[in-house]
């Protein structure tokens, strides 16, 4: 079995067994010796780039460096609560990466967060992403990889605490779960999520270091990680392709701005800094969001229909020339045909161009048609001549009356208000009902005084992307996916249509009710039909009893999913308890929870919050409302429900069920929201109800899940 040592006993002291091993504490020391010297080590490099005086050949130049050393200082800094290193491979005498076999030298790699090099420039701690570091994850006793020995440390407050060794080339050694390993899995969270490069596990390493050119989509059931394996593929390819994606960047998409903040700090703490953290609105944020459409409605704008609607209704401006183009030069006039404008318009729409490009391109077109009569005329014109007949006030004319500007937000109003345009271009597409649901009631009277909605700030991004091809970023990180609709899947997929995608998302927890059934719906509407498509089903974080708790409902919101299963082999605690007053047994479960170690998290109905604020009020506990402002040291936060998805928080006190399921627009969204409010806990989930619970909740415990009280 693994070798488990201590100085001080840490999380998991029952593990250790150090009888046998007086030598234990040399060991140890030795092991904080060397990440002394490697904190010592990074240090300098870092005093090192911030010494260095950033000298260019002009001033822009010099600007971009002062900028990269900025980048690599902080890419440097050293956070000394967080282990700089926590797993060793030792390679057998010639086996090892870099040696060649005949050297017969055995070597040893520390594997950590980042590279650090002594003063030699020889490696102190070798980075997780690097090849040499794969092993760390990969190896086993079938297959060692050339690795003799590996060792995973155990620590506290940043100091080593304990190491595991496991001797992969030894046969007759049982194999056994690290328990540092668990111990580092379930260590009770509080604050933003970290890190799992101590954790990561075969099946998420595959999709860690997937090639850059290939888009993979991650179907992960609560507590797989999906989320935490999304952001580390994109430190990954940051790492493995620098110079590339420092050039086209990488973003990250997530559903609100409280997800964002819970996982804002996991690149940092990787070194990475560079990407780009987004919701949806923001990306499509051309126009003021300030109204919401109601469900159907929204659902309706969402469909992927709407694309060809306003396609047409921007290639609609297009005019046949009733008359041909007219150039006066001097004392001189240079007459184009109409049929050779038509000729013209016809070639550009061939080359398929997006609008804008094309009547960009029409004046030049245009200029070098009078260009070939001028030059029949004796005259020798250049290129300085074809730019001045372009830009000319009779080509411009007959441009803007021909081809003429579309502004997306009022194209989008017209189609919204007038329902003879809207019939027009959606005749075939949407039926008469349809076309009246997209009908504003009452129209605005200005594009300036519209309350726009998400949705409608979705199709004005549609619009201005067939005006003007939108820039294509390298890598999108894109969580949540299950609940975009095909329009706004599309608004993402061209923000990286020249570059690849890492999608997550778990169709169990989908909670819109214009969210995708299908990943290969999906993903064709994101533009990455060829994408692979990888199942996550072994939890990490969630406990076995709570997991099969809220599993009960899969066969009534994902029946086609596989049912996930925890890996912990501690069950959890799972409580279900009937009450007269949930206000008040949710106030108890909570200060009950904080005398515990770890995050709390009470998550309540959205209509149902202030009730539960009063009555913490006035029990003096401390809490953070979600999605607000407030004490951002509290270890309670209350979560509205349609909040809650992506976090997850050590102890959870659930308010009344059925209430949560009775708040969206139909029961499968509302029994998928609780599914993910039942996922949020990592240590204890304690359900209070008055209500009846959801008849597959209201059933008695099965066998293996915990009694609780029912």
């Amino acid at each position: 079995m693994p070798t488990h040592e201590t100085i001080e006993p840490p999380d998991t002291a029952d593990a250790a067994d150090t009888a046998d091993r007086p030598d234990a504490p040399d060991h140890l020391t030795a092991e904080q010796d060397h990440l002394s010297a490697s904190r010592s080590a990074l240090h300098r490099m870092r005093e090192r780039t911030e010494s260095l005086d950033a000298q260019g050949g002009n001033a822009v130049s010099t600007e971009y460096l002062k900028a990269t050393l900025h980048h690599r200082a902080l890419s440097l800094a050293d956070d000394p609560n967080t282990p700089l290193f926590f797993g060793r491979l030792d390679y057998a005498a010639g086996a090892g990466p870099t040696e060649e076999p005949s050297a017969g030298r055995a070597e040893r790699f520390y594997i950590g967060r980042r590279h650090v090099t002594d003063d030699a420039g020889d490696p102190m701690v070798v980075d997780w992403r690097a090849g040499v570091s794969r092993p760390f994850y990969r190896a086993t006793r079938a297959e060692p990889m050339g690795v003799e020995l590996r060792r995973r440390f155990g620590f506290g407050h940043g100091d080593l605490t304990a190491y595991e060794d496991e001797h992969l080339t030894d046969a007759t050694e049982a194999g056994e779960v690290s328990q540092i390993l668990e111990t580092e899995i379930e260590r009770p969270r509080v604050g933003p999520m970290r890190d799992i490069v101590a954790t990561i596990q075969p099946e998420q390493d595959d999709i860690v270091r997937a090639d850059l050119a290939r888009t993979v989509c991650v179907q992960g059931a609560p507590g797989t990680g999906k989320t935490a394996v999304g952001l580390h593929r994109a430190a990954f390819l940051l790492y493995a392709h620098r110079d590339q994606l420092r050039r086209q960047g990488v973003l990250v998409v997530g559903p609100n701005d409280s997800f964002l903040r819970y996982i804002g700090d996991v690149l940092p703490a990787l070194g990475e800094i560079e990407a780009r953290q987004s919701t949806v609105p923001e990306l499509v944020g051309r126009i003021r969001i300030r109204g919401e459409d109601p469900a159907g409605v929204a659902t309706l704008k969402g469909d992927a229909r709407m694309a060809e609607v306003l396609r047409r209704a921007v290639w609609a401006h297009l005019c046949q020339p009733t008359q041909g183009l007219l150039v006066p030069r001097g004392a001189r006039r240079f007459r184009v045909p109409t049929y050779e404008v038509s000729e013209i318009l016809d070639g550009i729409r061939a080359r398929g161009v997006r609008y804008g490009a094309g009547r960009a391109i029409l004046p030049q077109r245009l200029a070098h048609s009078v260009l070939l009569r001028m030059e029949a005329d004796g005259d020798s014109p250049d290129d300085r001549v074809q730019n001045s007949v372009a830009r000319s006030r009779p080509v411009r004319a007959y441009v803007d009356e021909i081809w003429p500007a579309v502004d997306p937000a009022r194209l989008v109003f017209r189609l919204l208000s007038e329902p003879e345009f809207l019939a027009e271009h959606a005749e075939g597409l949407l039926d008469a009902r349809e076309q009246e649901m997209l009908l504003w009631p009452t129209p605005p009277r200005t594009v300036g005084s519209t309350r726009w909605s998400l949705a409608d700030a979705v199709l004005v991004d549609e619009v201005a992307d067939l005006m003007d091809r939108t820039p294509s970023i390298g890598h999108v990180v894109l969580d949540e996916a299950q609940d975009l609709s095909p329009m706004q899947l599309r608004a993402v997929g061209r923000r990286c249509s020249t570059g690849s995608a890492t999608v997550l998302g778990d169709l169990a927890q989908a909670t819109t009710p214009w969210a995708t059934r299908d990943w290969a719906e999906a993903l064709a509407h994101l533009g990455k039909p060829d994408a692979h498509v990888e199942e996550l089903t072994k939890g990490f974080r969630v406990p076995a009893d709570v997991i099969a708790y809220a599993a009960r409902l899969l066969p009534l919101i994902a029946p086609s999913l596989t049912a996930p299963s925890s890996v912990r082999r501690t069950r959890g605690d799972l409580v279900i308890s009937h009450t007269k007053s949930v206000v008040e047994a949710a106030v108890e479960g909570a200060r009950e929870a904080l005398e515990r170690p770890g995050s709390v998290g009470l998550i309540v109905p959205d209509e149902r919050v202030r009730p539960f604020r009063t009555a913490l009020d006035k029990a003096g506990v401390p809490y953070a409302v979600l999605g607000e402002e407030g004490d951002v040291d509290a270890r309670l936060d209350v979560v509205p429900a349609s909040l809650a998805k992506g976090l997850e928080f050590d102890h959870v006190v659930l308010a009344e069920p059925a209430q949560i399921v009775a708040a969206e627009h139909d029961e499968v969204t509302g029994l998928r929201r609780l599914y993910v409010c039942l996922t949020r806990a990592v240590t204890s989930l304690r359900v209070l109800h008055a209500e009846p619970l959801p008849e597959p909740l209201a059933q008695a415990p099965a066998l293996g899940e915990a009694a609780g009280v029912w």
